[in-house]
């Protein structure tokens, strides 16, 4: 019987949103039963060299021929046309967000992601995306049908409500995300540097493989504000120690300038958390404005004053954080999301999931 081969490139374990992402739709689907297997594909992508396309290509020749090849946006997006076109009519794309979006890219290095990534979405036979924001932006931007699109929101799993700091004098904020452009962090410490007479204390954890460039920049510039026994970075951490900081938090923040949906919103909300961030990605906008506080994103000015507004008001903070745990159990959970992905891979070849 044939099933789905979800290729994946790079290090599938590495602590990003979607990477884990990935992994959660593995896992759902081996407890439903579903047959799926993880494709390991080279780790250059979205940046492949010659060598491993054509490796990329010997492993999705290597499938079965009734195999179903979801590929994440991460590789298919850099796919040359004849590549995509070779398994289009078993290819599915998992788009967590278009890779030519992605801040820092030059103009050219933009344009050319863009050109194979819309190549590679006309050949797919569907494609799953993980907000309705990268759904519109695939038909408006890169010429997809809506009838090819389905959309599986990120599942949460039900967590206990933080605790908090337990510091009554100093409010201790959490930042979660990769260091990379998208995020925004720079613009973030810019906004911390306007209220550095208050009382606070950040932590932010993520990956600095992908950026050194940009974790190396984040480091100067908290320097540079005077802001360095304010501010720890965590590097990336496992799942025990992302827990603990969650649990350990007063007040969420995400600066992100894009995201396609992002996940770390919704596990703040799941704890119970009340949230600061920027209008980057479904997630933000999804979020009850009892919970959050919302500001565009790359303004530094409304950044510092939504969080100068919850530092200052601790009852505002208590209210935003019940509000935040009342909504906690209307998110939507990853069998969920794990049942419309493969439903979309095996739609319209007659085999049902399962």
């Amino acid at each position: 019987m044939s099933g789905i081969v979800f290729a994946i490139p790079g290090d599938i374990d590495a602590p990003t949103g979607g990477y884990g992402y990935d992994r959660r739709l593995l896992r759902e689907w081996r407890e439903a039963g579903i047959e799926a297997r993880h494709l390991a594909l080279p780790g250059s992508f979205p940046f492949p060299t010659k060598a491993d396309l054509a490796a990329t290509e010997q492993l999705l020749a290597a499938t079965g021929a009734g195999d179903l090849l979801l590929v994440d946006g991460l590789a298919c997006g850099a796919f040359p046309g004849a590549l995509a076109a070779r398994f289009a009519d078993r290819l599915v794309a998992l788009v967590h967000h278009p890779l030519a979006l992605e801040t820092g890219h030059s103009p050219e290095m933009a344009e050319t992601l863009r050109r194979s990534e819309t190549l590679t979405l006309r050949h797919a036979r569907a494609i799953v995306v993980t907000s309705p924001a990268t759904k519109r932006m695939l038909e408006a931007e890169f010429d997809v049908s809506a009838g090819k699109i389905a959309i599986a929101i990120p599942g949460t799993d039900p967590a206990p409500r933080a605790k908090g700091s337990g510091r009554s004098d100093t409010l201790h904020m959490l930042a979660v995300g990769s260091l990379i452009p998208r995020k925004g962090y720079g613009v973030l410490i810019e906004a911390l540097r306007a209220i550095a007479d208050r009382s606070w204390t950040l932590t932010i954890t993520g990956s600095s493989d992908h950026a050194p460039g940009t974790a190396a920049e984040l480091c100067d510039g908290i320097a540079r504000a005077g802001l360095a026994e304010r501010i720890v970075l965590t590097g990336g951490v496992g799942t025990e120690k992302l827990a603990q900081l969650y649990d350990e938090a007063d007040l969420f923040v995400m600066s992100s300038l894009y995201e396609g949906y992002g996940m770390v919103l919704t596990e703040a909300l799941a704890r119970g958390l009340p949230i600061v961030t920027t209008l980057s990605g479904a997630g933000a906008e999804a979020l009850p404005d009892a919970a959050a506080l919302k500001v565009a994103p790359g303004d530094a000015a409304a950044l510092a004053k939504a969080l100068a507004r919850l530092i200052d008001a601790p009852a505002e903070r208590r209210q935003r954080a019940d509000a935040a745990w009342a909504a906690a159990g209307e998110l939507p959970r990853w069998s969920e999301t794990a049942r419309i992905v493969a439903e979309m891979c095996r739609r319209d070849d007659g085999r049902k999931v399962g």
